[in-house]
């Protein structure tokens, strides 16, 4: 039994694609990276370079985004990806980079990738989750690109702070009394950026209520808080996008994202848009998602099953469409 149990879990864990790991140069740093390829027998190929959402994120997402490469590779598409700094004992600090600073990474890798033999420099697009919704249209101004895929991207920090604030006090039944208080703790907070004060100066005033804030939190916050991709996404006009949405998603407003999205982009005419009515902000299945335990067992056993229905499927239709010209809004 157990040993049929491992099989499984090493089967289900094995995908469709050759992994390498790359090592990258960005100016005095290292990025450290994995490229995974189709194993079609072609000599060259397009790729996917991945920018992460927030937190510390390794090259692989803790594996999640191998269900991802295998759908790129079987759309012909190689991907790319790597270690935040100062993660998995990458160089730097990821909390010490500003949205900018991010894209500069992304145009690195890009440059390097165009570079190899084995990519098609012609055939170079973007994937980006979350925070990355400020970084991809940076990355297109500084480099041209060939398509988009931007999952759950929000649009404006504080109005995305403020919504994912209050659709989680719903979700956790708060009372007025404890609503009214978190939002005047928002503003508080709002308040000493708008005036960029130190971190010395946010805890002296918001004493109790610091919520475990560091300082280099703070500080990525104070540098990064006034984003608002609305104007950098017109760099993105003519490009083909693959805008993803999550229907059960709390930390963005999917509704003004698309609502944006589709007044900067839909004159170009490339704009595609997906929606799945059970997918989390990281397009997991909720049912799923909500579960530590059925996340862990689903991670081992059926990995691809994480993803929200036709997630994984459209990625990889999207892809193929490229080749034929083919880009659609529902």
């Amino acid at each position: 039994m157990t040993a049929g149990l491992v099989g499984v879990v090493l089967w289900q864990n094995s995908y469709e694609m050759d992994e390498r790991q790359v090592s990258i140069r960005h100016g005095n740093n290292t990025l450290k990276g994995v490229l995974a390829t189709p194993t079609d027998g072609r000599e060259r190929h397009g790729l996917i370079v991945y920018v992460h959402g927030d937190g510390p994120v390794d090259a692989t997402h803790g594996d999640g985004y191998k269900p991802l490469w295998e759908a790129n590779a079987k759309a012909g598409y190689a991907s790319l990806s790597w270690d935040k700094p100062g993660v998995a004992g990458a160089p730097g600090d990821w909390l010490d980079q500003s949205m900018d600073d991010r894209a500069d990474e992304a145009v690195a890798a890009i440059a390097w990738a165009r570079a190899r033999p084995d990519i098609d420099g012609d055939r170079i697009g973007l994937w980006g989750a979350s925070q990355a919704g400020w970084v991809l249209p940076k990355v297109a101004a500084k480099t041209p690109v060939s398509f988009v895929i931007a999952v759950s991207p929000a649009v404006n920090w504080l109005q995305q702070g403020r919504y994912n604030l209050l659709a989680e006090l719903r979700a956790d039944g708060a009372s007025a009394s404890r609503t009214k208080a978190e939002i005047a703790k928002s503003d508080a907070t709002r308040r000493l950026l708008e005036r960029h004060a130190s971190f010395e100066e946010f805890v002296k005033e918001m004493g109790r209520d610091a919520d475990g804030m560091t300082a280099d939190r703070w500080g990525f916050i104070s540098r990064n808080h006034t984003a608002d991709a609305t104007q950098d996404l017109r760099t993105l006009l003519g490009v083909p996008v693959l805008l993803t949405l999550g229907g059960r998603d709390i930390n963005v407003d999917t509704a003004d994202t698309e609502r944006v999205y589709s007044e900067v982009l839909n004159t170009g005419g490339a704009l595609t848009v997906r929606r799945y009515p059970d997918g989390t902000h990281s397009l997991l299945k909720q049912s799923i998602e909500q579960s530590d335990l059925k996340t862990t067992l689903a991670a081992l056993f059926s990995p691809r099953s994480l993803f929200a229905d036709g997630f994984l499927d459209d990625q990889r239709q999207f892809l193929k469409e490229l080749g034929r010209g083919s880009n659609s809004t529902p």
